[in-house]
């Protein structure tokens, strides 16, 4: 059984990229060292910002999907933590 992740990378132009993995580690590094082809390539440097473990790659990829079209506030919230702001804002757009 494999390990998956959903996570978010925080790029130079502070833009935030959301995706998920089985291998985190591996695949920051590869964000990181621009060999990926994709929208952090042009966006160097990289930090992971956030992750969260995921029990399956259904899992993780609806976590994503959902996460992606949250609005940048939200994955701030997200980001930093804050619970209470963060589901005020899941709230607010009810």
């Amino acid at each position: 059984m494999s390990d998956y992740y959903v996570y978010i990378l925080l790029c130079a132009d502070g833009s935030y990229y959301t995706v998920h993995t089985d291998d985190l580690a591996r695949r920051v590094a590869q964000h990181r060292s621009g060999v990926i082809p994709d929208y952090t390539a042009t966006r160097l440097p990289v930090s992971l910002a956030w992750s969260q473990h995921c029990e399956s790659r259904d899992q993780a990829f609806a976590n994503e999907r959902q996460i992606k079209n949250w609005s940048r506030a939200k994955k701030q919230e997200l980001i930093a933590g804050d619970w209470t702001a963060l589901q005020l804002a899941a709230r607010s757009r009810q």
